[in-house]
């Protein structure tokens, strides 16, 4: 699988997913942040993405300011979204994922505004709200956004399955270093650690039968935009 394909393949999901939600009604709006946790988790092609964003850009800074931020209590994944779908079709039971409770803000915000928010990860592109969490407490999705959700996870994990997936600040932090995105884009870059966890491909798709006549057309699109692959 070609990198730069995978680069564009990637922007082009980013794209679906924003005209499959366009016309929802939602309260997000500019300077709103309630969503803005530590714990948002990404794959290594979109902490590629990121990173080679901020260094084009001249935002290295964010790198440090990262560092300076980061929260103890992030959120790690020991499972991803495909490896998730393939242990329960076989029957298996997922690990424990212990829930992370901060205080704290993702640690690139600044004034509550995301400066990377052109190349920001899926995890953070599928937070979204009916109601205003700074009010209610809690984020309110649709059934239909939930499985949207994690079938466009499925496809961001499959266009990465030789990478792995981790908290936001790990990856980007791994993927400030030069070594690390040349070895990234060549496909030897070792496994960096405990705090990451392997992608796999596409076993089995997480989608309920209420919703797989609804979904079928963008289901239709994703496989498309893998055949060239």
């Amino acid at each position: 699988m070609n990198f730069e394909t995978r680069l564009i393949v990637l922007n082009k999901i980013y794209q679906l997913y924003n005209d499959a939600i366009k016309n929802l009604d939602v309260a997000c709006k500019k300077y709103c942040a309630a969503c803005c946790t530590p714990n948002v988790t990404m794959t290594a092609l979109e902490g590629y993405l990121i990173a080679d964003h901020m260094i084009s850009n001249g935002q290295t800074d964010l790198f440090e300011a990262v560092q300076s931020r980061i929260s103890k209590n992030r959120f790690k994944p020991k499972i991803t979204t495909n490896r998730l779908a393939d242990l329960c079709m076989k029957g298996g039971n997922p690990p424990d994922e212990e829930a992370k409770h901060s205080d704290k803000s993702c640690p690139a915000l600044k004034d509550n505004l995301c400066p990377i928010y052109e190349v920001r990860p899926f995890g953070c592109r599928c937070f979204i709200s009916k109601y205003d969490c700074s009010k209610s407490g809690c984020a309110e999705v649709d059934s239909f956004v939930m499985t949207l959700n994690t079938l466009f996870m499925q496809f961001v994990e499959q266009i990465d399955f030789m990478g792995f997936s981790g908290n936001f600040a790990d990856v980007l932090l791994l993927m400030k270093s030069n070594e690390n995105r040349d070895n990234y884009k060549k496909n030897t870059l070792n496994h960096p650690g405990t705090d990451f966890v392997s992608n796999l491909e596409i076993k089995v798709l997480m989608v309920p039968p209420e919703h797989r006549e609804k979904v079928k057309p963008i289901l239709d699109t994703l496989f498309s935009l893998l055949r060239p692959l």
